[in-house]
């Protein structure tokens, strides 16, 4: 699920840095969110998707279930320094909904991963 989302945020912003200028509305955001990052950010996300989706489908495969783990460590790394560190996000404007899919999959991933990946 959160692979199919990601395409509809890699195509929005190759076409709009408007969807990535939603996400990054922290104080320093502003002269930082251009076309370039838009871009840049929707092309780490459709990576992101595409490890995700495969993982989804071989989802018993220790070796791939890591990296499709990594992948929301990684995420959740990214918004949590560019909140706290850097101050391009914030929970007020944008942050919330990918902190937020990034920490409970993680958590999910880590519970469950004996379950799936046992054999």
């Amino acid at each position: 699920m959160t692979s199919a989302a990601s395409v509809f945020n890699t195509v929005a912003c190759y076409t709009s840095p408007a969807i990535a200028r939603r996400t990054y509305q922290g104080p320093a955001a502003r002269a930082e969110a251009t076309p370039l990052s838009a871009r840049l950010f929707g092309t780490w996300t459709l990576l992101a998707s595409i490890v995700r989706a495969y993982a989804a489908y071989n989802i018993d495969d220790k070796g791939i279930y890591a990296v499709a783990l990594s992948t929301y460590a990684l995420a959740l790394a990214h918004f949590t320094s560019e909140s706290l560190l850097y101050k391009t996000m914030s929970f007020a404007n944008g942050l919330a909904v990918p902190f937020s899919v990034a920490s409970l999959t993680l958590v999910w991933m880590v519970t469950q991963s004996s379950h799936y990946t046992a054999g």
